[in-house]
């Protein structure tokens, strides 16, 4: 069992289900509602940082085609929803200012080395860097080891622990597809903590407490935050 202060509660891609995800906005909903920790995705473009998470433009925004196909410039211009811009990692880092953790997810090739050289600009920011990109991961933990890691996984892995260990990894952050009370207790055993993707269900954000997770990424802090749980 889970206690109350050990069981994270993560805004995913800010509170995406209530603000266009990955931009300012959405951020700052998240942190007004009380989050642990904010999750985000970051592509290299141009040298910089830029918050985002689909290889194409045209879900989340009012541009079209592959985001790496496309300028610094362009980009910005963009309407992200609601008149909302997609923000610079800098951007998003100054709104938190340290006042709860940030999850960085690598998105796409090129992210480790620019995300390991910045992040020293926040020191006051405790971070967590994951990636369904081990090989990107574990680049970034090359360059940064004292900075914790988190392997992503959307499905069942062979190899999943032997990754987490050559990582040094501080969780291991899993899809609630795969998540049983076996694995999480299994995750337990070999010293890592576990937090799941992406539940915007209370029940089975309590279900998944009671398991012995150590977190959820949620769209909806607000249905499935801590008082809302009861935790």
């Amino acid at each position: 069992m889970t206690t109350a202060s050990e069981f994270l509660i993560i805004g995913h891609r800010g509170a995406a289900g209530l603000a266009p995800e990955n931009t300012l906005p959405s951020f700052r909903k998240a942190l007004e509602l009380g989050v642990d920790a904010i999750e985000l995705d970051v592509y290299s473009i141009e040298g910089e940082l830029l918050v985002f998470h689909d290889d194409t433009l045209d879900r989340t925004t009012n541009g079209t085609g592959e985001i790496q196909a496309q300028s610094l410039t362009s980009l910005r211009e963009l309407d992200a929803g609601q008149g909302a811009r997609v923000p610079l990692l800098e951007e998003v880092l100054d709104l938190v200012d340290g006042q709860v953790l940030v999850n960085i997810e690598l998105k796409g090739p090129d992210t480790a080395e620019p995300v390991a050289a910045r992040l020293g600009d926040w020191p006051s920011t405790r971070f967590l860097v994951s990636s369904f990109y081990h090989g990107e991961l574990t680049r970034f933990h090359q360059l940064a080891p004292a900075v914790p890691t988190a392997p992503l996984f959307s499905k069942t892995h062979a190899r999943m622990f032997d990754i987490a260990e050559s990582l040094n990894a501080w969780s291991i952050n899993l899809s609630r597809r795969i998540t049983s009370s076996n694995l999480l207790a299994e995750i337990r055993r070999r010293g890592y903590r576990s937090l799941i993707y992406t539940v915007n269900d209370p029940e089975m954000a309590r279900h998944l407490a009671a398991d012995g997770a150590s977190g959820i990424f949620t769209d909806y802090p607000d249905r499935c935050g801590r008082a809302a749980l009861g935790l």
